[in-house]
């Protein structure tokens, strides 16, 4: 006997069918609440209606199916049994071909705990049957068993398994420790995009410890809360993830983490940001929920909107900008924002194009987003005529006389201009080969000549300031 969740599958089914309902129409949470007061079983049976889960993409146990088909080699029989909807544990059934019986929750009854231990010493006789589970709700299934084999259990399952044990125990322990896979998904490389927050106090010379405190703080407010986001698109992009050749590492798409555990970390890192956002006042409260707010809508919808999640993702990007603006208290210039518009516009479009050509050398034609592997020329115009824009009006800037009286050298800030535009033309070039396989802002820090643009540029401002 072998359980589903947790188990046979590195996640569970009800979350799964959940994120996987919510992806494809969000009214499907509207109909979640309204299920879940008649209990268990028919929330599993709302979510399973709404899901079209792909058992092929599923993150399987190999340990588990190598246990399956050895004893089925063997001449015994398999089963089959979780608190899974049982159309759902049919399908996966089918695909894995590895059961003689499938049995699952229906008919009202949750087949989990007690009434799954009921349910097997009934059909197949007190201690007339081996089975693998990995909690603690799977002890009373175990103890009506024979053979007990924990998959993935924790330590104090483990243990208690041990103790209560009165025939022959078996573990099978979790492969990698959840540490580094909770790091992972929050991705703390992407962090570095918070750094837009430090721009308004350098633009306004403001160096006080004061206001480098306020900095951090929205700093650390709009980590957390972007990495909430980034848990939240990866449950949302799961069947997605899991068919992309890089992608489905990550881990959620990978079994790494499951979908439950994202489902409990995903507001908590929003609760965190929030409550670090208000220690600096309710402006940036304020600020940080609307970009977690627009994260969530550009998630949900924008992001499968042809030329909408570009323009999204530059909103994204200049509320950085304003976050830091709020939290020091400076009025931002026009020129600062029209600058951040349109550098971030064309940072989205070189993401766009870069996936579009690896789109085309996978031999397929339309992105999951709608972009077809003709716009390829057209994304690559958008981006250098937005990037050139964006020095352009950085240049402007630069010429206005406030500018000119607050920096001690402000000739040295023409010298980022021509950084610049070497840096987005061979940003475009580099993303048209297909050699940018990641966010272009992560590809930046990690390639060495973009790292050294990145460095001169930064040396010149701060010429400009402190000279």
């Amino acid at each position: 006997m072998a359980d589903l969740d947790g188990t046979l599958l590195r996640s569970d089914m009800l979350h799964e069918s959940f994120w996987d309902g919510v992806a494809r129409d969000p009214a499907t949470l509207g109909a979640a609440l309204l299920a879940l007061p008649r209990g268990k079983p028919a929330l599993k049976a709302c979510l399973a209606e709404r899901s079209r889960i792909l058992p092929a993409t599923l993150p399987y146990d190999p340990r588990v199916i190598a246990r399956l088909e050895a004893w089925r080699e063997a001449g015994g029989r398999t089963a089959l049994v979780t608190a899974t909807d049982a159309r759902l544990a049919a399908t996966v059934a089918d695909y894995l071909g590895l059961f003689d019986e499938v049995h699952g929750t229906a008919g009202g009854t949750n087949l989990k705990g007690p009434a799954k231990a009921a349910f097997l010493a009934t059909r197949y006789g007190a201690g007339g049957y081996v089975y693998m589970g990995d909690s603690v709700a799977d002890l009373p299934v175990w103890a009506a068993g024979g053979k007990s084999i924990s998959v993935n259990a924790s330590a104090a399952v483990r243990r208690s398994l041990d103790a209560q044990a009165q025939g022959e125990v078996e573990h099978l322990p979790p492969e990698t420790g959840r540490a580094g896979a909770i790091l992972r998904a929050l991705r703390p490389q992407q962090w570095v995009k918070n750094i837009l927050v430090f721009v308004p106090m350098i633009a306004d010379l403001a160096f006080d410890l004061a206001t480098l405190m306020a900095a951090l703080v929205a700093f650390v407010a709009l980590s957390l809360t972007a990495s909430a986001g980034y848990v939240l698109n990866d449950l949302l992009d799961l069947a997605d993830d899991r068919s992309h050749p890089r992608k489905r590492h990550r881990p959620f798409a990978s079994g790494a983490l499951s979908a439950a555990f994202g489902t409990w970390l995903f507001p908590a890192l929003l609760l965190a940001g929030l409550a670090v956002a208000a220690l600096d006042g309710v402006l940036l409260l304020g600020v940080v929920a609307l970009y977690f707010g627009a994260t969530l809508i550009y998630s949900v919808k924008l992001k499968r909107h042809t030329m909408v999640d570009i323009c999204m993702l530059a909103v994204l990007f200049t509320l950085r900008i304003i976050a830091g603006g709020v939290a020091i208290g400076v009025e931002l210039s026009v020129w600062l924002l029209a600058v951040s518009m349109f550098l971030f516009f064309a940072l989205a479009a070189v993401k766009r194009l870069a996936e579009l050509t690896d789109l085309q050398a996978a031999g397929r034609a339309v992105s999951r987003r709608g972009y077809r592997v003709e716009d390829r020329n057209l994304l690559s115009q958008m981006a250098i005529t937005s990037g050139y824009l964006a020095v352009l009006v950085l240049a402007l800037y630069v010429d206005e006389p406030v500018v000119q009286e607050k920096f001690g050298m402000p000739w040295m800030l023409w010298s980022v201009c021509p950084l610049l535009i070497f840096w987005i033309s061979r940003m475009v070039m580099v993303a048209a080969r297909g050699e940018m396989h990641d966010d272009p802002l992560v590809w930046a820090l990690e390639n060495r000549t973009s790292r050294k643009v990145m460095a001169m540029a930064v040396i010149f401002i701060v010429l400009a300031v402190v000279l």
